[in-house]
């Protein structure tokens, strides 16, 4: 299974594309997620080509608005060739689709909109309850009987399992209340359909059209900033693009969810640099092979990221774990890498990181009654509470103002995107040893952090381990965290220009 973005006027779409063969486009409906939709519709006839489309509002589609939907699926076909593909549209999403189609659930879609079921409030919550609910409004549309919601339903399609609901609701919950929109607007009672899947792709196979694999058009820059994706030899990563001129800089998260929270730093620096932020394979929407690494791994696929992108030498930017693999980066491969930013890499006593190995990684598995998101939330708010997150105790506190419920909750949902892989590269940042990779440096590097970073003391370790080509200073501000200030963010920005460019006028 493919995934893959259409760049069209209203925004960007994710697709998920699974099978081989003559092109089917699907849009998903409203209660099962395009990738978990993209697997079981491969896995029942493999024979077609699958090209299933996050609706506006959910997933990678969150930030097209709902309003212009049905504009943008027609835009986004457009932009595929697939405008002449037939549809299949499930559920609700046969409201968004003007033409013929096979509809599939088009009689649990009735039962809902006859009953006027719509979801919960959505909109994010202090205490994380809303992604409760939106699981709860979810699972019981699979589970409850549409013409009599008071009963579990006795026929239907096989049922969700845990992982295939976690799918759906993550996806939904990038935009929560873009998705109770989308519902809304949707919710009408549609024509008859297919009585099951089988019904459907028969349908479908019945319906004239070339018998012919479709190549996919590479996706389309969309600035100010945009998604894409690369092929490594891991797997498919997940990528933040932004710039389109200067130098190549790849930027590396925290972990361990999605570069999402880089937005203000490859927002500050595409005016001169072409920025890209990668979600490291194992983590948010990159492929996420279940198997353990080290930093060095994960140095590589930064160097295979390099190779897939056409550059042979660039600059490195990283923030924590980040930080760990690009000076990894460049120590496997110095004659590649430039110059590199090293924010707040951890530099940590080695009984406190055993403890951390101990404590600060629990298991994070979907769980069949949503369990598992009160973990994920709790997890996520207590970082800014305690440092570490596990230490609910009054010396642990840390100087912070917890972030808004909106901040938490999207904080909370790249935590959920990396699933149960989530703790693969955060284990291999405390089991690095940073002190020895510091001290075999041969690169110009400015290793920084700002003040409220739990990870600044490392600073005064740095400035007694820096080799020659090593400048420890303080920022200003750390750019992806909440509550920084504008003014803050900007100098510090500016100072990571500042000493990129001199990296520029040293090879000029």
């Amino acid at each position: 299974m493919t995934p893959h973005y259409a760049t069209t006027s209203y925004g960007q779409l994710r697709l998920f594309v699974s099978g081989a063969g003559r092109p089917i486009v699907v849009l998903p409906g409203l209660i099962h997620g395009a990738a978990m939709l993209a697997a079981r519709l491969a896995q029942a006839a493999p024979d077609l080509g699958w090209h299933v489309l996050e609706l506006p509002g959910i997933g990678g589609s969150a930030g097209v608005p709902v309003g212009r939907a049905s504009d943008a699926l027609v835009a986004a076909r457009e932009a595929l060739g697939l405008d002449a593909a037939p549809v299949l549209a499930c559920d609700l999403a046969a409201a968004l689709h003007d033409g013929p189609c096979v509809r599939l659930d088009a009689t649990a879609a009735a039962g809902w909109a006859a009953r006027g079921i719509m979801p919960p409030d959505l909109a994010p919550r202090a205490d994380g309850t809303h992604l409760t609910a939106l699981f709860a409004h979810i699972r019981d549309r699979h589970v409850l009987d549409p013409a009599d919601p008071g009963r579990a339903a006795r026929a239907g399609e096989k049922l969700p399992d845990a992982a295939e609901l976690d799918s759906t609701v993550v996806a939904a919950a990038v935009d929560p209340v873009a998705y109770a929109a989308l519902w809304r607007r949707c919710l009408s009672a549609p024509s008859p359909g297919a009585a099951d899947t089988a019904a459907a792709i028969a349908a479908l196979r019945a319906m004239a059209g070339p018998d012919a694999t479709t190549t996919l058009p590479p996706t389309q820059p969309r600035p100010p900033l945009w998604c894409d994706h690369a092929d490594l030899p891991r797997g498919r990563q997940h990528l933040r693009r932004a710039g389109s001129q200067g130098r190549l800089l790849i930027a590396l998260q925290s972990a361990p969810g999605t570069a999402a929270p880089l937005a203000p730093l490859l927002a500050g620096l595409a005016p001169i640099r072409r920025v890209v932020a990668p979600d490291y394979i194992g983590n948010g929407d990159s492929a996420r092979p279940d198997h353990p690494v080290d930093i060095a791994r994960l140095a590589r696929d930064t160097l295979d990221l390099g190779d897939a992108l056409g550059e042979r030498t660039f600059d490195l930017w990283g923030t924590h774990t980040g930080a760990l693999i690009a000076l990894e980066a460049a120590l496997l491969a110095p004659e590649r890498v430039g110059r590199l930013i090293l924010e707040a890499p951890p530099l940590l006593a080695p009984e406190f990181t055993a403890d951390i190995l101990a404590n600060y990684l629990p298991k994070l598995l979907p769980h069949p009654w949503g369990l598992h998101l009160q973990q994920a939330w709790c997890m996520r708010r207590d970082m800014f509470l305690f440092w570490p997150w596990y230490r609910a105790e009054r010396a642990a506190a840390r100087p912070l103002t917890l972030p808004d419920a909106a901040f938490l909750h999207d904080w909370t949902v790249g935590l959920l995107k990396s699933g149960s892989t989530y703790d693969h590269s955060y284990r291999a940042a405390f089991e690095y040893d940073t002190s020895a990779a510091l001290r075999r440096l041969t690169r110009p590097a400015l290793l920084c952090a700002g003040p409220a970073d739990m990870l600044a003391d490392g600073l005064a370790v740095a400035a007694t381990l820096a080799p020659d080509v090593l400048t420890v200073a303080p920022m200003p501000a750390t750019v992806w965290y909440p509550n920084q200030g504008t003014a803050a963010i900007a100098r510090t920005i500016a100072a990571y220009a500042a000493f990129l460019d001199e990296g520029m006028v040293a090879r000029s």
